[in-house]
């Protein structure tokens, strides 16, 4: 248990900013079991961005608090996922051999594609959020309380979309060939129980939210189609991943569970 406690800790040290004891670091090992608790990661942003929406909400108005959702779920990660969204959009923007991307990817500064790709991608946020608030009052999910509803949407968001990028490598190979690049420790081997741990915490939220409504267990087709086929462009063009791909994979895929539910509830 006191270990699975410390790899817990390694994972929440990677991935967010938020603080942890002094004798977690990033040790190659534990950085490798951590990744059966990145979905759980999830639960934690989605948490907090759940918190101070409620208390914007509360205190001026509903999109606002969205935009302070947001800004608190970034703030949490330290950007950590949008950074590889924007370095993805640069490198598969502007580069056309495997070399050109990966060069282009490693480098820190932004560029036009970098900054466009997130700007779109945090007005499709704000919008997909906005809209789901809407949802979490559907009659359908009587047997819940409407706030429960959008906690238990916005952690279903943060795990699933973590679950389908941490899968990509259960089933892909990491890309580059030195060491140069931090992520690369989770990329070195996984055993079933990193599996079934980042399946477990990706999927139990959906699972409650699906109790009273088991339709709702559809949006995981959207989002693990976009998985496959973003993971599949990333093979072709640079022969698997990078620890930008599966930050890349994590944001595009919470945004189409956003819509995924959105355009769902029109149907049912």
């Amino acid at each position: 248990m006191k270990k699975e406690v410390h790899i817990f800790f390694t994972a929440l040290m990677f991935y967010t900013r938020i603080p942890c004891p002094k004798n977690i670091d990033h040790n190659p090992d534990y950085l490798n079991k951590a990744s059966r608790y990145f979905p759980l990661i999830g639960w934690i942003v989605g948490s907090v961005a759940f918190g101070v929406y409620c208390v914007f909400n509360y205190l001026i108005a509903p999109e606002i608090a969205i935009i302070f959702s947001i800004i608190a779920s970034v703030l949490v990660t330290g950007a950590f996922h949008e950074d590889g969204f924007a370095d993805v959009c640069d490198g598969f923007g502007g580069g056309w051999t495997k070399e050109k991307i990966l060069m282009i990817m490693k480098d820190s500064a932004i560029g036009a594609y970098g900054a466009i790709g997130l700007v779109l991608l945090l007005v499709l946020k704000f919008q997909g959020l906005t809209q789901l608030i809407d949802v979490s009052d559907n009659p359908k999910f009587i047997i819940y309380n409407s706030q429960f509803v959008i906690l238990l949407l916005l952690v279903s968001a943060h795990s699933i979309s973590r679950l389908a990028a941490i899968s990509i490598i259960f089933t892909h190979e990491y890309s580059r060939e030195d060491a140069s690049s931090k992520s690369k420790p989770i990329a070195q081997s996984y055993s079933w129980r990193e599996v079934v741990g980042a399946f477990f915490f990706g999927l139990l939220p959906l699972v409650i939210l699906s109790y009273n409504q088991l339709q709702i267990l559809l949006v995981l087709i959207p989002v693990f189609l976009t998985r496959f086929f973003l993971a599949r462009y990333f093979q072709k063009w640079i022969d698997g991943y990078t620890g930008d791909c599966l930050g890349a994979t994590q944001q595009v895929c919470e945004v189409v569970f956003y819509l995924s539910v959105i355009a769902l509830w029109k149907f049912i």
